[in-house]
């Protein structure tokens, strides 16, 4: 366990400056329960962050901001699938090409998302047809208060989109401490996306997906270590049938991803693209030239500058479509999380 500079500008893809009282970087899971267990008894606020993927900072942090660095990487054969045992600290995308260099395919189509295996769940990651729900066998989560470890089947995570349990009932006083991951032996390629469409399933490799999606993510998102960015800013909408069969009448050329709930998902990115807010730029903030889901800092970007950046594209959206965007990241004040779409209202 390590104490570090007060400095959050290195724990946050938007590379924000800000502050915490106290800083740890906990290796075991012995180190997070005393950190978070002092935090108690000093009765100040604390927040778990992996690599700062998908927060924004929008004023200091007034307690202890607690590092998740646990690892280890456990493989099990098992007689159809291999079972993957994975520290919530281990990079995702390291873990992506790791398998595959080891001929385990499977985690592709999530190659380049950022942050680490522990926030994989929380958010329920997905990219390119594949959710983390469709590959997790479970998730180990530890009692912060007791250190004791429980670990919840891939049902009781409670997946949905972009949410899961970990944002309800296991939110405060807990931490996810590894994951399980399922990946069956026969190979079977989701090629539903973008540039996979044009890939041939009966003879594309694991290889070839995972460079296209790879492809794809360079050519469109901006690097967080170029240009300050949390990824996708806003979910894609979810909209009723009825509700996608008229903004269809209006605009034809809309992208429709139906759903086996009957809803509708929308591509946030066109609906924003379609207000021609590409480009658009408020204080050190923009929305990113090419993608237009990505709100990057350009110059020096203060949280608020963020949030009101955040604040014109939802409204924008609103006022042209009447569908509203929540927005993926996380908000983080002084104190805590906050409601993300309260703070945009």
């Amino acid at each position: 366990m390590s104490r570090q500079k007060n400095s959050l500008k290195p724990w946050n893809t938007f590379s924000l400056e800000a502050a915490a009282a106290v800083i740890t970087v906990a290796e075991n899971a012995e180190q997070l329960c005393q950190s978070w267990q002092l935090s108690q008894r000093k009765k100040e606020p604390t927040l778990l962050l992996g690599e700062g993927s998908n927060v924004l900072f929008i004023e200091n942090f007034s307690g202890q901001v607690i590092i998740n660095r646990l690892k280890g990487i456990e493989i099990q054969e098992q007689n159809d699938a291999w079972l993957l045992h994975i520290g919530a600290g281990e990079n995702w995308h390291q873990l992506v090409e790791m398998m595959l260099d080891k001929g385990l395919p499977g985690l592709e189509n999530l190659a380049l998302i950022p942050g680490c295996a522990g926030s994989a769940p929380i958010q329920n990651i997905g990219a390119y047809g594949v959710e983390f729900e469709q590959l997790c066998a479970y998730v180990d989560v530890i009692n912060l208060a007791n250190g004791h470890i429980l670990r919840l089947t891939a049902a009781q995570c409670q997946f949905g989109y972009r949410d899961s349990i970990f944002k309800h009932q296991y939110r405060d006083g807990f931490a996810i401490v590894a994951v399980g991951l399922l990946l069956p032996k026969v190979w079977k390629p989701v090629l539903s996306y973008g540039d996979l469409r044009d890939l041939d399933p009966k003879t594309v490799t694991p290889r070839q997906v995972f460079d296209s999606v790879c492809h794809m993510r360079r050519s469109k998102l901006p690097d967080p270590k170029v240009t300050g960015n949390a990824g996708s800013f806003f979910k894609n909408p979810l909209v009723s049938s009825k509700v996608a069969a008229e903004l269809q009448q209006h605009y034809p050329a809309i992208p429709l991803y139906p759903q086996v709930s009957g809803e509708v998902k929308l591509a946030a990115g066109w609906l924003i693209d379609q207000c021609e807010l590409k480009g658009f730029r408020q204080g050190g903030a923009a929305v990113h030239e090419k993608q237009a889901l990505v709100l990057i800092n350009c110059e020096d970007a203060t949280g608020k500058d963020i949030i009101e950046l955040a604040r014109i594209v939802r409204q924008r959206v609103a006022s042209k479509f009447n569908v509203w965007l929540e927005p993926e990241v996380r908000f983080i004040a002084s104190s805590g999380e906050i409601n993300a779409v309260e703070a945009l209202a």
